[in-house]
């Protein structure tokens, strides 16, 4: 029963390849032709040295310095295949995204802000799949992986619960148990981020949620992963010029006191010359020895 399931989800995305009467072919080619100059800014072409025989089929070409090209045609056309996969999914809770690389843990958070999906950011936790003691244990009908080489213990449980996955490869990744393979470059944060992207805003094409004739509001600066350090020492820097203002301002004494005179101060405040007498009726003579002391010692 668990083969059959994870039959209907493979073939549910590979009937869906055909757009519906209601998408215009032009619209497609221009979001197309689009997503690929995305891709090329953000280096997803870029493989690495090392090639796996079954990724062979998605490198274009070979460089002089001997990293394989990735044919980006094929990259889109897998993103719009694992995009009717997770569509085909009627309960997105049931679709869990995971990545324990550090680059592609806030797009698969914001992946799942926009999409509904269940993200596992971070360590996998052994079991999540096969032990049902645990507390955390899930039964879902679909997984995303980021890299099947760091996601290994993901894939290998996905494949003991007979749950399909879709995984983003790169040229050296291996193969073994992934269903879905999207061949791109999972190495660079600009890259994850903007795989998953794409991926969200197909799945809400799909859906209706965002119609196809006009642009996702979202950036894909959203999705890119940053350095926590990074961060605080933007927000110390930010703090410091706030900060450095008002110091300034309040260090400026000469513009402060521009317009003002000592000698207009002490002629409105009459009473306070030292010369004047006392406010008793008669000034106090120092010289004089202290009241009531007959018999003051003299120092």
């Amino acid at each position: 029963q668990a083969t059959l399931r994870r039959d209907s989800v493979c073939l549910a995305a590979t009937s869906c390849l055909t757009p519906p009467a209601s998408e215009k072919p032009a619209a497609m080619s221009l979001t197309k032709e689009d997503d690929i100059q995305k891709m090329l800014v953000c280096k997803t072409h870029l493989g690495t040295r090392n090639c796996n025989h079954q990724m062979k089929r998605y490198v274009f070409r070979r460089t002089a310095d001997g990293i394989h090209i990735i044919h980006l045609g094929k990259t889109w056309e897998k993103v719009m295949v694992a995009a009717r996969a997770i569509v085909s999914i009627e309960n997105p809770a049931d679709v869990i995204v995971a990545s324990q690389r550090p680059y592609g843990s806030r797009a698969v958070l914001k992946f799942s802000q926009y999409t509904g999906t269940h993200a596992m950011a971070g360590r996998w936790m052994p079991g999540t799949l096969t032990n049902q003691i645990t507390t955390k244990f899930l039964e879902p009908r679909l997984m995303i992986v980021t890299d099947p080489r760091t996601d290994s213990q993901a894939i290998k449980e996905a494949s003991y619960a007979s749950i399909p996955v879709v995984a983003l490869v790169d040229t050296d990744s291996p193969l073994q148990n992934v269903d879905i393979a999207i061949p791109a470059n999972n190495k660079g944060k600009e890259s994850i981020a903007l795989l998953y992207w794409l991926l969200a805003r197909e799945v809400l094409y799909l859906r209706g949620t965002v119609s196809r004739g006009m642009e996702w509001e979202v950036m894909v600066d959203s999705f890119f992963w940053r350095d926590p350090e990074e961060i605080m020492r933007q927000d110390e820097d930010a703090q410091a010029e706030t900060w450095a203002a008002p110091k300034q301002a309040q260090d400026d004494w000469g513009a402060a006191t521009a317009n003002e005179s000592w000698a207009d101060a002490s002629a409105g405040a009459g009473d306070g010359s030292w010369d004047a007498p006392g406010a008793g009726g008669g000034g106090d003579d120092w010289s004089a020895p202290a009241a009531g002391g007959e018999g003051g010692q003299q120092w």
